[in-house]
């Protein structure tokens, strides 16, 4: 699972179950230090094969003082090297060395503030005793007494050790979440901990990991050929561009279009790879058998499943036309990324072994007897996007909005029709056209158009129309973990649906989607 265990120097975090433990890493790694996630079972084997300069304990659901509740590995104080804990992880700290955490009636989960009370170097430049500070706190469960040793460097008013450090032994704790941008400074106090106490210098770049990504390609793929499934999002076309670099025309990539696209972008996507990259590219034409098969289907899961189904069916007919042709491939890639490795470990207990996401396959067919390359496992969203840049890809292509392999399938709840799916396209291009040309497209991290499956009486002009209504969602972001509605204004969305309408024939009624986005859920469905 890891990158490299000695090219980087190495921040482990413990994950005890947090829904935000992916933000650490993500913030640690945005200091320029390279950040890996293990679930708390694995912490001893990790601490031995990546011999990590820091280690950082998540947040969790569990209480400390309860019997089945998961505690610190003893070898992550024997690592000597410099602890922090967040949340339960203090608690975890705490516990571990002998203090006290205890229920606590009154609970604090939300926005709170701390008191600093002494300078600490998790603090420095940042906060200075005397002065108050929001933070985000999320706890039942609250520190009572400080093992010997301890001290308090910050207190709130419901949690008197808010923030506590034993310096002689580098071990800091605070019970707020820094991790999230509900606590503003909270990335300069991660950053104080990796470069002040760790004293890690920092040299995580995406320049960095395109050297070394190209090298680990050609080292694994040799002499052979990949074979690349491409679905039109950013993950599978940086993964492609970077497999190019590296091994070149060994490389094909198969596009299986199946007809679930947004408007126009199948068409970019053969452009792209053909016209500027020169890249082999197969475009299988799959619309009819996809679409025939999802006619009528409204259960979401059999979508994504049949969909899965179907992508894997089809690339191993081309794979296989391929092999029949003299160009056999051993390998296939895949843009799996690293929320996705995180996951399938913490989760279910084991590595990711399903065909991505894009496609939301169940897994890889044992006949299909083909080795994995996937160059992008260790990375999150936002570095899949630098990285894009780095290799050169379009802006169009590396800040497009995500779509999700079932793409207009999810986002046509109810039974599926040709004439439906039409009508969603041509609602979403309309909507996406109008927020760019209002500016926004940059500023959003995914928009989409949704056709709801109910009918509504309407009257245009002088008729009456029964037509579909359309939603319209837009959210903001950084890699889709979380997720809040964008606040449009009354007078964009006036405008979008106006055009809506008065485009597209079908949808006589408009909404606007205002929910949010916790850790963990799909987009719709």
């Amino acid at each position: 699972m890891t990158l490299s265990a000695s090219s980087h120097d190495t921040v482990l975090v413990i994950d005890f179950g947090s829904q935000v433990t992916q933000l650490i890493a993500r913030r640690v790694r945005e200091s320029g230090v390279y950040c890996e996630v293990v679930p708390f079972q694995n912490a001893e084997t990790a601490i031995a094969e990546i011999r990590p300069k820091a280690i950082i304990l998540s947040g969790g659901p569990a209480s400390v003082h309860e019997a089945a509740s998961p505690k610190a590995a003893l070898q992550i104080f024997e690592a000597a090297v410099p602890v922090l804990g967040i949340c339960y992880g203090e608690q975890a700290i705490v516990d571990h060395f002998g203090g006290a955490v205890e229920a606590d009636d009154h609970r604090e989960f939300g926005r709170a503030f701390v008191d600093v009370t002494e300078e600490s170097l998790l603090f420095e430049d940042v906060w200075s005793p005397g002065s108050r500070h929001q933070v985000w706190m999320s706890h039942g469960d609250k520190v009572t007494s400080l093992p010997e040793g301890f001290r308090v460097i910050a207190r709130s008013e419901g949690a008197p050790f808010a923030a506590i450090e034993n310096r002689e032994q580098a071990v800091y704790a605070v019970q707020f979440h820094p991790e999230v941008v509900h606590t503003p400074d909270g990335a300069k106090l991660l950053s104080n901990f990796v470069h002040r106490i760790a004293g890690l210098a920092g040299d995580w770049t995406m320049a960095t990991f395109r050297e070394e990504a190209i090298a680990r390609i050609r080292e694994q793929v040799g002499d052979g050929r990949v074979i690349c499934g491409l679905s039109g999002g950013v993950d599978s076309a940086v993964a492609a561009v970077l497999i190019h670099e590296a091994i070149g025309e060994r490389l094909t990539c198969i596009f299986v279009d199946h007809g679930l696209m947004r408007m126009n972008e199948a068409d970019e996507v053969v452009s792209l790879f053909r016209g500027h990259y020169n890249i082999p590219l197969i475009h299988v034409d799959a619309a009819d058998t996809f679409i025939g098969a999802l006619e009528g289907e409204s259960d979401p899961e059999t979508k994504r499943k049949t969909i899965g189904r179907l992508f894997i069916e089809t690339f191993e007919a081309e794979a296989k036309k391929l092999a029949d042709g003299g160009t056999p491939a051993e390998f296939l890639a895949q843009g799996t990324l690293y929320p996705d490795v995180i996951e399938s470990v913490s989760f279910t207990g084991g590595p990711s072994v399903t065909i991505k996401s894009h496609h939301n396959v169940g897994g890889l067919p044992d006949r299909m007897n083909m080795k994995l390359v996937e160059p992008l496992r260790m990375l999150f969203k936002d570095e899949v996007r630098a990285l894009g840049r780095e290799l050169g890809l379009p802006e169009v292509f590396v800040g497009r909005h995500p779509f999700p392999g079932p793409g207009l399938a999810i986002r046509c709840p109810g039974g599926i029709t040709r004439d439906k799916l039409d009508i969603l396209r041509k609602a979403d291009a309309v909507y996406l056209d109008e927020i760019r040309k209002s500016g926004l497209y940059d500023a959003i991290w995914q928009a989409f158009a949704v056709l709801l499956p109910v009918q509504t009486v309407g009257v245009m002009g002088d008729s009456r129309t029964y037509d579909f209504v359309c939603a319209l969602r837009a959210v903001t972001s950084v890699d889709g973990m979380t997720a809040d509605f964008y606040p449009y204004d009354m007078d964009f969305l006036g405008r979008a649906a106006t055009r809506i309408i008065n485009e597209v024939k079908g949808i006589n009624r408009v909404v606007y989607d205002v929910t949010s986005k916790p850790p963990g859920t799909i987009e719709w469905e």
